[in-house]
């Protein structure tokens, strides 16, 4: 038997592939996890129903530390179905999951969706301008992470553009709005003041990727910071150096500042 890894999309339960439905549906059990991203268009309830089958919902602890005796175990003689928001293998956790199951002798499949890495280009930015990609970490009592502000500098240094993920805490029901990464952001550079990202950084916010509806919005950190940008969730894009059809783009879908076209 086998574990399927299957991507859900970004949005609703409608962005499920026609091969990840109809193997969801083959498949004897099903579970899922949604601690690394967000379907804000939808509900279990509703994934459930249009796959005619009850999903097991696990939570991170479920998943990185008991996912052999959980999920494992049940796909020695099985088909099991493990769904994810996105695309199953844009997680690092999920790529361990795979290895876990060849380690115990058991297939693995893996079925994409649509992810936020294809949907930022919605931005108009070219997706091949894009350098490493980061999150953006709530600071905890002990500890306040600043590895993201590195990597906007490096990827600006390069003249590229830098994917910026922001905080979930599933389990609190928080997920970080881009006004809540713009303030952490401005605290780090009140901390290293290396300028790499103040009030007049210019950046790109992207609301509920997938919807047909999405809030795309582009501006300096000064005039976005206080913007209404709607329901989680938001991803943020600190720009490289802008080809002027990235600029136009930006201007005409984006609201960008028409003075972005004197910096191309």
């Amino acid at each position: 038997m086998a574990i399927y890894f299957i991507g859900l999309g970004l949005y609703d339960e409608k962005d499920i592939t026609l091969k990840g439905l109809e193997t969801a549906r083959k498949c004897e059990m099903v579970f899922a996890e949604f601690y690394t991203s967000l379907l804000a268009g939808t509900e279990i309830k509703k994934i459930e129903k249009l796959i005619g089958k009850p999903i097991r919902v696990l939570s991170r602890e479920e998943v990185e530390l008991h996912f052999e005796e959980i999920v494992l175990h049940e796909a020695r003689d099985k088909n099991v179905a493990f769904l994810t928001a996105g695309d199953p293998m844009v997680a690092t956790t999920h790529s361990d999951l795979r290895i876990r199951a060849k380690e115990m002798g058991i297939e693995s499949y893996v079925i994409h969706a649509p992810s936020i890495y294809s949907a930022v280009g919605v931005t108009g930015l070219h997706i091949y301008k894009f350098g490493k990609s980061t999150t953006v970490a709530y600071p905890e009592k002990n500890w306040f992470p600043t590895s993201h502000y590195d990597v906007i500098k490096e990827n600006r240094e390069r003249g590229l553009h830098t994917l910026l993920f922001l905080d979930i805490k599933a389990d609190q029901d928080r997920y970080m709005t881009a006004n809540e990464a713009m303030e952490i952001l401005l605290q780090v550079e009140e901390m290293k003041k290396q300028r790499v990202f103040t009030p007049d950084t210019f950046v790109v916010v992207l609301a509920r990727a997938g919807s047909l509806n999405p809030t795309l919005r582009a501006g300096y950190v000064r005039d976005m910071i206080n913007e209404d940008f709607g329901k989680q969730p938001h991803v943020m894009v600190v720009p490289g150096k802008l080809h002027i059809v990235e600029a136009e783009y930006l201007i005409a879908f984006a609201d960008a500042p028409q003075d972005i076209l004197k910096e191309v």
